[in-house]
């Protein structure tokens, strides 16, 4: 989604359309497509916490519907590209859920196995572990993307802020989803 403003209670953030093109431009996968957001809630989920954190900000919503790992690989080293020259402070934010609805010790295991991959900038290895461990981490695409990008720019580091499960909160160990934060520089 390359134009517009997306409206939230705490006030309208505008598309970045010059990064945007620059994006397109870069990875050619990418397509103009605002329906794809219509369903998905992953971005508008994040924009009141960066709008409580960072203040005003631009931003490039992309929604990938892609599990090809070399589409995946693609849209990180274009994203990287296009963000190489920028002179603008930018963030590259990757949301997902972790393991969905298995009983709280299965989630926290398989979760593990993920966070491991994140923590090793291992983008590969992420792709290869939820697929063959059938990881339900519904955004691992849009990670992978991100840990290519990071990398291509620089990124040496990775740390877990904090894991979780809704069994944290609910007391039902029995179908949870995991959570984790990530900070990586």
């Amino acid at each position: 989604m390359s134009k517009g403003e997306w409206q939230t209670p705490l006030g309208n953030v505008r598309v970045d359309s010059e990064l945007a093109a620059s994006l397109q431009h870069s990875c050619r996968l990418l397509m103009e497509d605002s329906k794809a957001h219509e369903s998905e809630h992953a971005i508008e989920v994040e924009i009141p916490f960066l709008q409580r954190s960072v203040g005003e900000f631009s931003f490039v919503p992309i929604a990938i519907g892609v599990s090809r790992y070399a589409a995946l690989e693609a849209l990180g080293h274009g994203m990287a590209e296009a963000l190489k020259g920028s002179a603008d402070k930018v963030m590259i934010v990757a949301s997902s859920d972790m393991n969905h609805y298995e009983p709280d010790d299965v989630t926290r295991i398989k979760d593990h196995k993920a966070i491991d991959k994140l923590l090793a900038l291992d983008p590969a290895g992420l792709y290869e572990v939820v697929r063959e461990e059938d990881i339900s981490m519904c955004g691992y695409g849009p990670a992978v993307a991100m840990l290519t990008a990071v990398k291509d720019l620089g990124a040496t580091k990775a740390e877990l802020v904090r894991y979780s499960t809704s069994a944290d909160t609910s007391g039902d160990y029995t179908a949870v989803v995991g959570y984790a934060g990530m900070v990586i520089s």
